[in-house]
């Protein structure tokens, strides 16, 4: 099996969070999640004083990252993570509903690294989240520079 893998998840709807989380998790994957419900609240986390995202303990992790959300959307979440460069390096896969083409290419432009459309049906969406899990499992990610 691949490393442990640190799973940031940005996501509002609870529904939907919950999904994702359980079905990562029958999936295999026994790593830890830290989710939040909002953009502000992810920049919070990763750029606020003391930033909990720089201590040294923390495992390699991975970004699930929805874009249709309130106060700060995922898009402006993307952009700045990338821009940062003690975020640059993380690995950030943007899951969400939308499959507009112009988004899509938006997100690979501002440096997502895999862009996954969330199925509207549930047996679809449990598939796809698994499928995810699987992949999780494997990849090897770079320690994030802290």
């Amino acid at each position: 099996m691949g490393q442990s893998v640190g799973i940031i998840l940005i996501e509002d709807d609870d529904g939907h969070a919950t999904l994702i989380e359980r079905n990562l998790r029958r999936a295999g994957l026994t790593n830890g999640f830290t989710r939040f419900a909002d953009g502000q609240q992810a920049l919070d986390y990763f750029f606020n004083e003391p930033s909990q995202f720089m201590r040294e303990d923390l495992p390699p992790t991975v970004i699930l990252l929805d874009l249709k959300m309130p106060r700060i959307d995922g898009l402006e979440v993307l952009r700045r993570l990338k821009a940062d460069r003690r975020t640059a390096s993380l690995p950030v896969i943007v899951l969400t509903t939308t499959d507009d083409p112009r988004e899509i290419e938006r997100c690979y432009e501002l440096g997502c690294n895999v862009y996954v459309t969330k199925p509207v049906e549930y047996d679809a969406f449990i598939e796809a989240v698994r499928r995810l899990g699987f992949f999780l499992q494997v990849v090897k990610l770079p320690a994030a520079t802290r």
